[in-house]
């Protein structure tokens, strides 16, 4: 699979650009699916922070990286990397990061505001 096809039209997804990442997002149930595209030089920190308001994201994700390579730090200076093709699962209060020079392209299973909880993602 070529990343043309990674990112071609979503059947059903509706489509949002939030700090430069491009969101489709496909409900299913009490839950979404979203292919996230994080472009080259996407930093949660330089384009997100501004929207959002926190020192850092305070959203878990769950899901595969597709395509790409993303690095995530935590506040205590834990540093994860992520190489597609990957599962991933970043608990909340982390920046994160595109490294090089593709996109990033990230399948996300999103249970609203249940995720940390149900899939039990504390960082303690």
């Amino acid at each position: 699979m070529n990343l043309d096809t990674l990112l071609g039209p979503l059947k059903g997804a509706t489509r949002r650009e939030v700090g430069g990442a491009q969101v489709d997002v496909v409900r299913t149930g009490n839950s979404r699916v979203k292919r996230i595209v994080y472009p080259v030089g996407f930093r949660w920190s330089k384009d997100m922070k501004p929207v959002v308001g926190t020192e850092l994201c305070q959203h878990a994700h769950v899901g595969f990286l597709a395509a790409g390579h993303l690095n995530i730090q935590y506040a205590d200076g834990t540093l994860e990397k992520f190489v597609a093709p990957q599962v991933v699962a970043i608990a909340p209060g982390h920046d994160g990061w595109v490294v090089g020079n593709s996109p990033a392209v990230l399948i996300e299973f999103d249970f609203e505001g249940e995720t940390v909880e149900r899939l039990g993602l504390r960082r303690d």
